[in-house]
């Protein structure tokens, strides 16, 4: 492998690997030296990235990334909670790889590629077997439908007597892996499955190994230099020959959906901003679910507002679309009666300064699981009005553990 003349360009010494087959290179290379990777695919993109750190330390952040265009570019994989057993992480981008440019590898210091560069050099095939790190904490207690249904029904006496105006009660489920199961074989069919989604899967020592297809837009900035979030609510299945313009909602649904729509809108008034564009609410289509979606988006070129991304990212997560309203009640009801540790489910997650500076897309870590020696965790929530109904509720979030879970049967 030999530099050009960009300096920390270099080009791959097998051309004759596929694109998998370099990931995998990578990916093994990452897991051998216990080293933090991301892998990831953005929504309506044909070519998935790759960042890695070569320092675990140097991914545990406490803050969130900034956004700002002289902020360090890498990945971002956050918890629903901050805490000292998930830790919030920020993998410097040390390494990044695009696979529409499959000959090259980007590296930000390539004094320090020589063991990658090695590694590379030396490992004419990918390795076969990887062996990915597991979360030290223990697996999730998954919730029968008995108890969720006495969750959702305690989260409607909230709402009855004033306490929250909504809340966001979700589960665990654990399912078995198959005896194949290859976490990179996973993400690429995730990838062919879902391609308007957020497609990713995180391994980093401390965390796990982690996959997941999101549809929710947390923060968001373009090139073009604007900034962009989203509320997005209410569920529904799509059905067989049926369009998403010809989907009819409930109360219930739209009610939820507006109320995540109308904390957006107070976060932008907390930071006395005015000039936002507000697009929707329209259906859209999620995997086999649809959803109710409104749009925001200022243009900082004409109202310059430098920290606007990082402003919104601290008044927005966790979102009312994953906690409830309002936040502060929602999330304390959440911790004494979920009943388990979310851990990275409902978290964010999404390259920052990446492919360039001032360009940065985060997502809510939705329709994810974790992989667990001999299972997987999934995940799955709905938010709770005062007309919810406990199996329908059930029910949704059993559509919901399909998403991701479609992989593992």
């Amino acid at each position: 492998m030999s530099n050009s003349s960009q300096g920390n360009l270099l080009i791959w010494p097998n051309a004759e690997l596929s694109v998998t087959e370099r990931l995998r290179q990578l990916v093994g290379f990452a897991l051998h030296h216990k080293l933090p990777v991301a892998l990831w695919r953005l929504p309506n993109a044909t070519a998935p990235q790759l960042c890695l750190s070569f320092s675990a330390e140097a991914a545990l952040t406490g803050l969130p990334p900034a956004l700002e265009p002289n902020a360090p570019a890498g990945f971002a994989f956050f918890p629903f909670r901050d805490s000292d057993h998930n830790p919030a992480l920020f993998l410097p981008a040390d390494v990044l790889y695009d696979t529409a440019r499959p000959d090259e590898l980007h590296l930000t210091d390539a004094s320090k590629a020589t063991w990658l560069t090695d590694f590379l050099q030396n490992s004419a095939t990918p390795p076969a077997l990887l062996s990915w790190p597991v979360s030290p904490q223990p697996a999730p207690h998954a919730a029968t439908q008995e108890e969720y249904t006495a969750l959702v029904e305690r989260g409607v006496r909230a709402i009855e007597k004033g306490k929250v105006q909504k809340v966001v009660s979700s589960r665990a489920a654990r399912w078995p892996l198959p005896a194949d199961f290859d976490a990179l074989a996973a993400f690429e069919e995730l990838m062919e499955r879902y391609p308007r989604a957020f497609v990713s899967l995180v391994s980093a020592p401390g965390a796990g190994t982690w996959l997941g297809a999101t549809p929710e837009v947390l923060v968001e900035l373009t090139a073009d230099g604007r900034f962009c979030t989203m509320a997005l609510a209410g569920t529904q299945p799509l059905l067989p020959d049926h369009l998403p313009q010809h989907a009819i909602w409930r109360q219930k649904e739209i009610e939820e959906q507006a109320l995540v729509a109308r904390y957006i809108v107070s976060c932008f008034k907390q930071l006395r901003l005015r000039e936002y564009e507000e697009t929707g609410p329209r259906t859209v289509v999620a995997g086999e679910l649809l959803h109710l979606r409104t749009d925001f988006s200022v243009n900082l070129r004409a109202v310059p507002f430098p920290t606007l991304a990082t402003d919104m990212l601290r008044l927005l997560h966790p979102t009312s679309a994953v906690g409830g309203m309002p936040r502060q009640a929602a999330l304390e009801f959440l911790q004494k009666y979920e009943g388990y540790d979310r851990a990275y489910y409902s978290g964010f997650l999404g390259p920052v300064n990446l492919p360039a500076p001032g360009v940065a897309q985060l997502f809510v870590n939705l329709r994810c699981f974790q992989v667990r020696p001999q299972e997987a965790i999934l995940y799955a929530g709905t938010g709770l009005t005062i007309d919810s109904d406990p199996a329908r509720e059930w029910q949704e979030t059993e559509l919901k553990l399909t998403t991701a879970g479609a992989i593992l049967s």
